[in-house]
């Protein structure tokens, strides 16, 4: 019988370093910034956008909200990422476009970043913004996140999610794409001097070692190209939740990397946003 052995990781940093595994790298926050600023440009004209609404204490306590056309089918979200660390709901505002043509209002927050707090603390962040943004869309809530955002999207439907009980049974999808689920191997890289994370802290805030709650359905969507490890955490999530009896998937968009995989949430005809507002 033969036997093919993954080799350990001994390199953490490259392991979950995707700005050095991906061309052009650095090209991509400035086309994200352009993009956004266009399309909530757009939406403010029509009188769609809701920008900088506050949830919480503090200036990236604040989320901005988009509409359709017509009356809304349900509530969309979309939580960014950037390791905990970086970026803020004004870089991604084009990525509400497929979900709004299906009709519905898209809803993407801010919130503080490490090293100011830590992730447990971003965790409750982005409850206290779900519930807030819950009581202004009725219908349903789909959660979408990408990275750190799908870490933080997965955390919701936690049994100790920090979510009140009528917001939980609103969700009825969740999209992680390229989410970080188990934070254990980022204790062996460089940017836990930002993050802060102890092994407590990463046991207690990492989705694959939590059970789920509601009856919500799980996607986890990473892109073909993206490094083993973002591979490896993306069926990682789907597989244990499915063994606690939640309806789940793992998908891999082929020729997809983890800076270009989000780019589908724009297209309504796509995938993802089937996955998420069809």
């Amino acid at each position: 019988m033969s036997q093919m052995v993954d080799a350990a990781i001994t390199d953490f940093d490259t392991a979950y370093g995707n700005a050095g595994a991906i061309a052009g790298a650095e090209t991509y926050p400035p086309r994200w910034r352009e993009r956004a600023a266009a399309f909530r440009q757009e939406l403010e004209v029509a009188g769609r956008a809701h920008l900088v609404c506050p949830y919480g204490d503090g200036e990236r306590a604040a989320y901005d909200l988009f509409l359709p056309e017509s009356t809304p089918a349900g509530l969309a979200v979309y939580v960014h990422g950037g390791y905990w660390k970086a970026f803020g709901r004004s870089e991604w505002s084009h990525l509400a476009a497929g979900a709004l043509a299906r009709g519905f209002a898209v809803a993407m927050p801010s919130y503080p970043l490490c090293p100011t707090v830590r992730i447990a603390e971003i965790t409750r962040h982005v409850g206290q913004f779900l519930d807030a943004v819950a009581a202004e869309v009725f219908g349903p809530i789909r959660l979408s996140g990408h990275s750190a955002g799908g870490h933080l999207v997965t955390r919701m439907i936690c049994t100790d999610s920090p979510l009140c009980e009528a917001t939980i049974a609103r969700i009825d999808r969740v999209l992680s794409i390229s989410g970080v689920h188990d934070l254990r191997p980022l204790l062996k890289t460089q940017m836990n001097e930002i993050l802060a994370l102890d092994l407590a802290e990463a046991r207690a805030e990492s989705p694959a070692l939590l059970e789920p709650q509601g009856e919500a359905t799980l996607t986890c969507l990473v892109g073909g190209d993206e490094l083993p490890e973002f591979r490896r955490q993306n069926t990682l999530l789907a597989s244990a939740w499915r063994g606690l009896g939640l309806r789940t998937a793992a998908i891999e968009a082929p020729g997809r990397h983890h800076f270009d995989v989000i780019d589908a949430l724009e297209d309504p005809a796509s995938d993802a946003v089937a996955l998420l507002a069809g």
